[in-house]
Formats: C-alpha cells, sequence, structure tokens
C-alpha cells in the first residue's frame, strides 16, 4: 500500500514539475525542475526496495541488509539538485535584472525561420516534401 502511494506521489511530482517547466517565467521553471528533482528522488528510493536492517558488516538480525546504493544515489542527486536550482535561481535573478522581468521572451530569428518555411510549403505537401522537392518542381 506504501508503494501505491509513493507512486502516486511520484507521478504527481513529475506531471506537475512538467507542467511548470512549460510556463513562461523563470521562477516557475525552477520550481517546476525542483518537482522533477524531488520525484527522480522518490523514484531511486522506491528502486531501492523495502526497508532492510542497516547495511553493517557482521551484522545479524530478522530482516535482509537494506541496499545502500539507492541511498547513495539520492544523497548525490540532492546535492547535483542543489547545485544546479542554485545556478538556475542565479540565471533568473540577473534575468530580472536586466530585462525588469523574468519572463522567457520568443526568440525572434526562430519565428523569423518558421514564417519563411511556412511561406514556402505548398499547403499539400508534407515537411519532407518541402525540403526535398523531386525533378518535376525544377530540382
Amino acid at each position: 500500500m506504501t508503494s501505491l502511494v509513493l507512486v502516486v506521489v511520484v507521478a504527481v511530482l513529475f506531471a506537475a514539475g512538467f507542467y511548470l517547466l512549460m510556463e513562461r517565467s523563470l521562477i516557475r521553471i525552477v520550481v517546476g525542475f525542483t518537482l522533477l528533482g524531488h520525484g527522480a528522488n522518490l523514484v531511486l528510493l522506491l528502486a531501492g526496495g523495502a526497508a532492510g536492517a542497516p547495511p553493517l558488516l557482521d551484522a545479524t538480525g530478522p530482516r535482509p541488509m537494506a541496499d545502500p546504493f539507492p541511498q547513495a544515489m539520492v544523497l548525490t542527486a540532492i546535492v547535483i539538485t542543489f547545485g544546479v536550482t542554485a545556478f538556475l535561481l542565479a540565471m533568473a535573478y540577473r534575468s530580472r535584472q536586466l530585462r525588469g522581468g523574468d519572463e522567457v521572451q520568443d526568440d525572434v530569428e526562430d519565428r523569423r525561420i518558421c514564417a519563411e518555411r511556412h511561406h514556402r510549403e505548398p499547403p499539400d505537401a508534407t515537411p519532407l516534401e518541402a525540403e526535398n522537392p523531386g525533378p518535376e518542381d525544377g530540382a
């Protein structure tokens, strides 16, 4: 039962994290990244299986020893997530200082290229046909 609850919590964390990553606000993107990190940590802990006895040498007890590898991976992931989150927060802060806001702007060059591509393509052509014209098109 506990595993099912944790699976649902992981699903909610991933869903909320991906939703926030699609937003335009840099702070929401940072929060979404943090939620994804927490969800990944819970997945690693779930992969470790049920709790067991401490992984010590010469330890005897009624329960089998716990696998220490997932716990070590979670500790490593926590440190990496903290470092990347601090970097993203610094970038968001600097962007707010320079632009006066934390909203991600559209790339003007990308919009121009998309508009040119849309203007060039015939309405019934697939994208592959539009990029590679056949011999009847004079190529």
